[in-house]
């Protein structure tokens, strides 16, 4: 079973930094989730998919893989940067895109 090594991406509700600076070693699904016919829950066998490690650097996250020989994936780290907006230039005479209310 392969481990993925990765940084999560902030979610589609957060403006800021949180839970985006650790390294997380989680280990790629062995069989595929079934729905439970009475009750409908969503529900799989494999054990390791529930087990999440975060670690501070990438470095450790390899170095606790290959020092108990998990067989893992590093996934880097994409940086975005974030463009400079201005409450104020939203009624500068020269914009860009033309107002439109």
């Amino acid at each position: 079973m392969v481990a993925r090594i990765y940084r999560p991406a902030r979610t589609a509700m957060q403006s800021g930094h949180a839970k985006t600076r650790e390294w997380l070693l989680v280990y790629e699904p062995e069989e595929q989730k079934r729905v439970e016919p009475l009750m409908g829950y969503t529900s799989s066998g494999d054990m390791k998919s529930q087990i999440r490690l975060s670690f501070e650097t990438k470095e450790q996250a390899i170095e606790y893989a290959e020092r108990y020989a998990i067989p893992y994936r590093v996934e880097d780290f994409k940086s975005t940067t974030r463009r400079r907006i201005s409450y104020s230039d939203n009624f500068k005479y020269d914009r860009r895109q033309p107002w439109t209310h």
